[in-house]
């Protein structure tokens, strides 16, 4: 947990007074150990420290220097004891709860049922007048429903927010508004939250905070957090607790939500998803996310996953003072990702933090499959040091792994246009059943894509590829899995960020770092040959995407040209490689072809005008049999393979000596015969050009002309 650090007023806290009736029977918990590393103060806020006596013996405690992994793992093991009460989600369990209460229920089912049969009336007068067609229209009732479910509660924002990442459910215009949707409602007492600590952890509030915010610092539909510091260590920590009555609230609603989802199934013909697997699944993660241990422990394993890169901060989980409602994390000084200013007066660039996301999400989405699914900017914030610090691991999310090498799969499809590769791919996705025909989702994709597409995948935003897709996944019997909904979300709100910072920000080509990384490293040889058309099977655009690589690459403090040559190598010269290898001897004839004519054409341009007659034998066109189209190419080309060498020369990582490799590798009978293909590839090319000129046929003479 963390706060962002924009307030410019001091704030003093201390340990306030609250109510002590009903704290006496407290639990006797067993003895508590905490752990840390030191952080710095908050700078915006001045904490007043007031000694208070403990009413009863404090927890004992060990320094953060003397814990070790065992120390941590006990502590982790005393907080699942003591959530081991936690409610796990099942539909059963709804039934034996909620099945004995028929008026309260009743109460509720009156609520919700008035305020969305009252909006569902509207869609269908809609209907009946013609309306339904109209964007406007359709704009106008998302908002309406995104003030409704504000109001009917903590379930139902959830609902609404998960709804905004399912384009098969939902229209864009409610994809737009309902993506909008804030969780932040009015807290609940200070009293009842401080009572929950100690009755959760067992200990009086003085006995384990020196000092607390009177006050919570954020508020959410399921909890509210508080800043504290912790008595043994001073340390800043923020502590998360349940909101009361949230379980049975939530627990409730899935139970009517159940009960519709049943009349859905049965007479809803438009909605073609199982509503009541839908909500059972959702359930199930709301469900978990009112576990804060599970939370935690969701946390250690993002940690360990990716803050192992310099770049990502994830911060450590106080398990002696936490429990299934009470979540205490380390403080995290930082900026709200979408407070620019705010960044770029500490010095840092939004798009830099933005990369280092992109980079980070990929490997979530990608690479190890766990990703975090809920990124929106009070979730990732900009630490003072120019790190990128993930919070709220809450709602996290996984990607089979079959899953993974069909997404990469699906962008190399949208990159070559193969719109029956990509209609293919929805059974992979497992969007589809195998029993549903593809064939008339092929025009539906070639039509946005034709339309969208004047250049490259890389040149379209995200948002407009989802948008895209959205209206045929809408209009065809798509049944589009939780993870991918997720990755969907996750890449949106990423790409929503930079958008901010620059309009003309696009997230596809900052990807390519992390796919060229993944084709030198992934052992999977369909991954690569994939991976090898997406970064450089379009003629027109592969040395383009080579800057691009290595522009981005610079900005990536683990890119070293050096590292990278020699599994480049490898790749290249292996029994895996030879698309690679065909590949690279049609760009080294190019490439010379174009270097060779630039230079010819260039010094040409250069001469004196009174040689140019001489030199062209009086060809006004020149002295080369060259369209202008195929000069202006040959030009463009010569000129980006000069940046991309004076980019390798002008980075920090450049030194002469890792051409060394090339020329060991070059004494191997790979690398000569392969040497050979471009020798006699270049060596043909010439002779055809210095053929084609020799045999030029001389120019009609100009009218008028002696």
């Amino acid at each position: 947990m963390a706060a962002s650090t924009s307030a410019t007023a001091a704030v003093s806290f201390s340990l306030p007074s609250y109510p002590r009736r009903g704290l006496r029977r407290l639990r006797r918990r067993p003895s508590l150990r905490a752990a840390s590393t030191a952080a710095p103060p908050s700078p915006d806020l001045s904490i007043q420290l007031s000694p208070r006596p403990s009413p009863r013996s404090s927890p004992p405690v060990v320094p953060s220097l003397a814990r070790d992994r065992a120390d941590d793992l006990q502590a982790e093991s005393r907080a699942m004891t003591r959530a081991a009460a936690a409610t796990v989600y099942t539909p059963e369990l709804l039934a034996s709860r909620y099945g004995s209460q028929p008026f309260q229920v009743a109460l509720r089912a009156a609520e919700v049922l008035s305020k969305l049969g009252a909006f569902g009336l509207t869609l269908l007068l809609d209907q009946q007048r013609g309306e339904s067609s109209s964007s406007a229209k359709r704009r106008a009732r998302a908002v309406e429903l995104r003030t409704i479910l504000t109001r009917l509660g903590p379930t139902f924002v959830k609902i609404g927010q998960g709804l905004s990442t399912r384009p098969d459910l939902c229209p864009t215009e409610y994809l737009e508004e309902l993506s909008e949707l804030q969780d932040s409602l009015p807290t609940f007492p200070d009293e009842e939250a401080f009572a929950c600590i100690e009755w959760e952890l067992g200990f009086p509030l003085d006995s384990m905070y020196s000092a607390m915010s009177p006050s919570p610092i954020a508020a959410a539909s399921l909890g509210q957090v508080y800043k504290a510091r912790l008595k043994y260590s001073e340390q800043l920590v923020a502590v998360k607790v349940q909101r009361p009555g949230i379980e049975d609230a939530i627990g409730r609603d899935f139970y009517l939500l159940r009960g519709l989802g049943f009349l859905i199934n049965k007479y809803v013909d438009i909605i073609t998803t199982d509503a009541v697997a839908l909500i059972d699944e959702f359930a199930r993660r709301v469900f978990q996310e009112l576990n804060y241990v599970q939370e935690g422990q969701n946390a250690r394993r993002f940690k360990k996953l990716y803050a192992d890169k310099q770049d990502i901060l994830v911060p450590d989980i106080f398990w002696d003072y936490t429990s299934a409602k009470v979540l205490t994390m380390e403080w995290i000084e930082g900026v709200k990702l979408n407070q620019q200013a705010a960044i770029e007066g500490q010095g840092l660039k939004v798009l830099d933090l933005v990369n280092i996301g992109i980079q980070c999400s990929l490997r979530q989405l990608l690479e190890y499959g766990y990703f975090h699914a809920d990124p929106h900017p009070g979730n990732i914030l900009a630490t003072p040091e120019g790190k990128l610090a993930f919070l709220d691991f809450g709602m996290m999310s996984e990607t089979p792994e079959d899953a993974r090498v069909a997404i990469i799969g699906h962008v190399v499809h949208m990159v070559n246009r193969d719109y029956e590769a990509m209609a293919r791919d929805y059974y992979a996705l497992d969007f589809l059943k195998p029993e549903v025909d593809v064939s008339p989702i092929v025009p539906a994709l070639k039509n946005f894509f034709d339309d969208a597409l004047d250049s490259t995948v890389s040149e379209l935003n995200f948002k407009t590829i989802v948008d895209g897709l959205g209206a045929v996944l809408y209009q065809y019997p798509f049944n589009v899995p939780a993870y991918y909904a997720l990755i969907l979300r996750s890449l949106t709100v990423l790409e929503g960020l930079a958008l901010y910072a620059d309009p003309n920000f696009k997230v596809l080509a900052a990807s390519y770092p992390y796919f060229a990384k993944r084709l030198l490293t992934d052992p999977n040889p369909y991954l690569r040959d994939a991976l090898i058309e997406l970064l450089f099977k379009d003629e027109k655009f592969r040395w383009n995407r080579l800057e691009n690589l290595l522009v981005q690459g610079r900005q990536d403090r683990e890119f070293v040209a050096k590292d990278a040559l020699q599994p480049v190598l490898k790749l290249l010269l292996g029994p895996d490689g030879e698309n690679l290898r065909v590949l690279v001897v049609k760009e080294a004839v190019r490439v010379t072809e174009a270097i060779t004519f630039g230079t010819l054409i260039g010094s040409y341009n250069a001469a004196p005008e009174f040689l140019k007659p001489l030199i062209s034998n009086g060809n006004p066109a020149g002295p080369f049999k060259i369209s202008d189209v195929e000069r202006e190419q040959m030009l463009e080309l010569r000129d980006t393979v000069l940046r991309i060498w004076g980019l390798l020369r002008s980075s920090d990582t450049f030194d002469p000596s890792l051409l060394q490799p090339i020329v060991q590798v070059l004494q191997e009978r790979e690398a000569r015969v392969f040497g050979s293909r471009i020798a006699g590839g270049v060596s043909q090319r010439l002779a055809a050009r210095l053929l084609q000129q020799l045999l030029r046929i001389p120019p009609a003479p100009v009218p008028g002309s002696s």
